[in-house]
Formats: C-alpha cells, structure tokens, sequence
C-alpha cells in the first residue's frame, strides 16, 4: 500500500498532512503547524497548530496548545486553546484547562481540570465548567 493512500485526505492545504514525531523522540520548545501533524512522542512547550493535531496513544505533551481540531488519545497537562474542537478519546488523559466552542469525550477518556466552553452561553460570553474525572 502506498503512503498516498494511507495518508489520503480530502483536497487543500488545511488537511494536507505535514508530518508526525514518532515514539521516542522528545522535543522541547515551540512548534508551529500548517496542516494535519500526528505527535507520537513526547513534547515540552507551546504548540500552534493551524489545523489538526493529534496526540496519538504514546504521545505526552505538556504545555501550551493553540489549535482548530485536537484530538487526544494520550496524555496532555496544561492548556488548550482551540477554535473548532477538542476530542478526548478513550485512552486519553487530560488535566490543565481546555477553551473551546465544543468538547467530546468518549467512554474511557478523562479530563480533570476546568473546561471554559467559548461562545457556549446565550449572551455569547464564555461558560466555564470545572470537570473531575471519576476514575
């Protein structure tokens, strides 16, 4: 099977895949992303994704991410700015705070710490909801 199709999206540049960090590699610092970026190892710092990040099973990060889509299935601690969704999926751990207009969590997943739902309230101001996770 080729990479193409493995990695085949729908057409533009948002959703153009522009890489991953595999397991094992550890990364300190800011990183800035244009379309689709898979993390598998392990990063310390800020993150600015102009599209979708994934935090893939082995992926530990901490710090600061600035995103459209996250989508997390490993761990997280610290704060996620996102502009269209946050998902945590059934093996990911997440603490710190998440300002987003929508927040999934699949059976599984476990977010502890405050979520601050963006233009969530009727008067278009920002509702926060500290969530502890049960497990």
């Amino acid at each position: 099977m080729s990479w193409k199709r493995i990695f085949h999206r729908a057409k533009g540049p948002a959703a153009d895949w522009t890489g991953f960090i595999e397991r094992g590699v550890r990364i300190e610092g800011r990183l800035e992303l244009a379309g689709t970026f898979r993390i598998d190892g392990e990063v310390k710092g800020t993150v600015v994704s102009e599209h979708s990040l994934i935090l893939a099973e082995n992926a530990k990060a901490e710090g600061t991410i600035e995103g459209n889509l996250v989508s997390i299935s490993g761990r997280f601690d610290g704060i996620i700015h996102a502009r269209g969704r946050v998902d945590i999926h059934a093996k990911g751990i997440v603490t710190g705070e998440i300002h987003t207009p929508c927040l999934v969590i699949e059976p599984g997943g476990v977010f502890d710490g405050e979520c601050h739902m963006i233009g969530a309230s009727p008067s278009g101001k920002t509702l926060t909801i500290p969530i502890r996770s049960a497990r």
